[in-house]
């Protein structure tokens, strides 16, 4: 088995040093997590796993050079992706740092809808697509991380069906408030791009639960305990907290670097109590507002004066986005500001270092520092604060941290602040400062054990374990592609055959309204092909007889309304299948009416012997919960009438129940002693049908005939097969319709 790691950039760096490209490792919580993980899969013999890494090798390799660059990327287990500056400005620089970076970590106001960035940000996303399709196998893996690619899903879905994709996003996925934001067409776009996936892994539930509703209230569908059907597959959605490599942070290290740079710390800090903020320079990382709040905290607390020292370290990032620009000047000015205001000739309240640090040097940080202030505005972990703790050996220190950051679901013996609270911030940090050791070794303790206990291998081994449990369980029926030999061979063999067709969504596609489903010419023509010598065709749906006769009363078929309780047989007139009643729908039409008033945009289709209450056209969210309560009142007001009530496709359906198309179905099918049957369905109607079919005695006497059902949709059911959609549905047929 192989694992495709498929991310914005590769965990190398291309430079370019006399005209030859050299490539370096690089640093990112991504990368250093995943290396980890990667680096167990080699040590552990009981895991037979290979792994490919693909993305941009963070740099414009020239045409000339792109195949030695693959050459030497594929013996370091790597598959770059090669993008012009052009694209990586609109895409990286563009749709990425500029729409979806704000968006989702909730500064609506800095996001620029640019459809140029857009059109980039698809194409990405289509050669990334076409990258992967390079270099995979049979029996492969593939792992997409993050927000750059959440159109890919999607893209591989279409060209690898069976192929086990899994998704990661590593930022904060926003409420349905502020996702709906985006251009309707982009938001849809996304949306479906991610349900690609057969898993959608975030950081916490509320992430997940917001993705959800968005997924719910844009595309309407539902889900059950995270668990999402669409038309050709499953799509499970859990949180997966990532975690940090915990002994690479708690172990000594055994280079000198490490020693000369706590030695260092100790001389510069001696006679201080240090109090550590370390963040990349963006927004959302709340640098100003902590800032802001230790000014206050000095203010209120004029007895830590030359007794306390920030030691900032803020990592140059986007140099060239201009809201970067922007608070790096205010960061500037408050430095000075704080430094100017309260330092003396023997104090500087903060040391403030504009650069990156390495492991040994962020290591040694952590050991020195007695508090740790980790207060983002929003973010979708924050390993930081995780690798603070990890690296407490003598288990002493302070964790002040954001409610905003994910990584607070888990750390909860931290001191959670609000980090728009200024007063929140300097009155963690007077508690933090007077805590006793003793009170603080006690919330490490537990922290450390939860850290421990679930680290970056751990989170990675569950990720990919659920999505291969995922993969294995996801289909309750079979695919027919890989069945559909069979399917043919005996349609060719028989002599007489009965295709039994549900309608709506398993010929035609569902529509807001259910009069606007009326067949095109290609499905008349179709139906007319297959509707030759030794077949008879069976449209067997919930439709009442008058649109049915409408529609396809000239064709030669045989036509089923109401679910099998009207019929109309080749050349003849329709009659009813046995004598039915009504008059419960007087009874049951105003509880019906009241859910209309009270739900805009549903609607009650009435029939000669049902009623049916449409919501497909009704707010998602809203529509769920007055269905809800529609089936518990009709099932608790009718439990003594001989009554059926069914849920289908945004549709509530009230009907007798002395008739169904199961029965119905089995009446055709032994009328005459076919050697063929083929039932097509795609609701909870269809299954009685796809039941009785599948009963052997059904036929007593006759010789079984060779029989298929197929539900179209991944939905649990008895069919033997499904089909994704009626596009799928239709392609079968026409290829039956042609052995003719």
């Amino acid at each position: 088995m192989r694992l495709l790691i498929v991310s914005n950039r590769l965990p190398l760096n291309g430079v370019q040093q006399n005209g030859k490209l050299i490539f370096e490792q690089s640093a990112g919580g991504l990368v250093s997590g995943l290396s980890a993980y990667l680096d167990s899969l080699k040590s552990t013999s009981a895991q037979d796993i290979e792994y490919i890494w693909i993305g941009w090798p963070g740099i414009t390799v020239p045409d000339k050079m792109q195949p030695e660059v693959k050459s030497v990327l594929s013996d370091l287990c790597a598959s770059p992706v090669f993008l012009s500056e052009e694209a990586m400005d609109k895409f990286y620089l563009g749709f990425c740092n500029k729409i979806i970076w704000p968006l989702f970590h909730y500064f609506p106001t800095y996001t620029v809808y640019d459809k140029d960035y857009w059109f980039q940000y698809q194409d990405v996303n289509k050669i990334f697509r076409d990258a992967v399709l390079e270099v995979i196998k049979p029996g492969d893996i593939i792992w997409v991380h993050d927000y750059h690619l959440m159109l890919l899903p999607s893209l591989l879905r279409e060209k690898l069906p069976h192929t086990p994709i899994g998704f990661f996003l590593h930022i904060p996925f926003p409420s349905y408030e502020l996702y709906r934001l985006l251009p309707a067409a982009w938001g849809n776009e996304i949306l479906r791009g991610l349900l690609g996936a057969n898993l959608i892994g975030f950081h916490t539930q509320e992430y997940a639960q917001y993705f959800l509703r968005s997924t719910l209230r844009i595309l309407g569908y539902e889900h059950k305990l995270g668990q999402i059907l669409s038309q050709d597959h499953a799509v499970k959605v859990d949180a997966f907290p990532m975690g940090i490599d915990y002994q690479r942070y708690h172990s000594i290290p055994s280079g000198s670097e490490f020693g000369h740079n706590l030695k260092e710390l100790e001389q510069l800090l001696h006679g201080f109590k240090a109090i550590l903020s370390v963040d990349r320079l963006d927004y959302s990382k709340g640098i100003s507002n902590r800032l802001q709040g230790y000014k206050l905290f000095l203010e209120t607390n004029p007895q830590w004066c030359e007794q306390v020292v920030l030691l900032m370290i803020v990592v140059p990032s986007r140099v060239g986005v201009e809201h970067y620009q922007q608070m790096k000047r205010q960061i500037d000015e408050l430095v000075g500001e704080i430094n100017g205001r309260f330092g003396t000739l023997n104090w500087t309240p903060i040391i403030y270092q504009y650069k990156h640090s390495p492991l040994d040097s962020l290591l040694a940080m952590y050991r020195q520092s007695d508090v740790a202030l980790i207060t983002p505005l929003r973010d979708g972990m924050n390993l930081i604060a995780k690798e603070y703790v990890a690296s407490r050996t003598d288990q002493t220190g302070v964790l002040i941290l954001s409610e905003m950051a994910g990584a607070a679901k888990e750390l909860g013996e931290a001191l959670i602040i609000n980090p728009n609270n200024l007063e929140a911030i300097a009155g963690a940090l007077q508690q933090a400062l007077a805590m006793p050791e003793t009170e603080q070794k006690k919330r490490n303790q537990v922290m450390q054990h939860r850290l421990k206990g679930y680290d970056v291998v751990r989170w990675s081994g569950d990720f990919i374990q659920e999505l291969l449990q995922v993969q294995k369980d996801q289909f309750f029926t079979l695919p027919l592609d890989q069945h559909k030999q069979a399917l043919h061979t005996a349609f060719h063999q028989a002599d007489k055959r009965l295709l039994l067709l549900d309608y709506d969504g398993t010929l035609v596609p569902f529509t807001n309204n259910p009069d606007q489903a009326k067949p095109d010419q290609e499905l008349l023509d179709l139906l007319k092909d297959l509707s030759k010598a030794g077949t008879e065709v069976v449209i067997i749906s919930g439709r009442d007889r008058g649109i049915l006769e409408t529609w396809l009363g000239f064709l030669d078929i045989t036509l089923v309304g109401e679910h099998g309780a009207w019929l109309k047989r080749r050349g003849e007139q329709w009659s009813l299948s046995k004598p039915l009643v009504n008059s419960w729908k007087r009874q049951l039409m105003p509880m019906l009416e009241l859910y209309t008033d009270r739900l805009p945009g549903s609607f009650i289709e009435e029939k000669e012997f049902s009623l049916a209450w449409h919501f497909r056209q009704a707010n998602s969210e809203l529509s769920a919960a007055c269905a809800r309560e529609l089936m518990d009142e009709l099932v608790a007001f009718t439990s003594n009438v001989d009554i059926h009530i069914l849920q289908g496709n945004k549709v509530i359906e009230v009907r007798n129940s002395e008739v169904t198309k199961g029965s119905t179905g089995l009446s055709l099918a032994l009328k005459q002693d076919y050697d063929f049957i083929l039932a097509i369905g795609d609701d909870t109607t269809d299954e009685d049908l796809f039941a009785i079919l599948a009963l052997e005695h059904s036929w007593p006497g006759v010789l079984a005939p060779k029989k298929f059902t197929i539900r179209v949709g991944t939905d649990k059911s008895q069919a033997s097969y499904f089909l994704p959609n009626y596009v799928e549905v239709r392609k079968v047929l026409q290829e039956l319709a042609d052995m003719e």
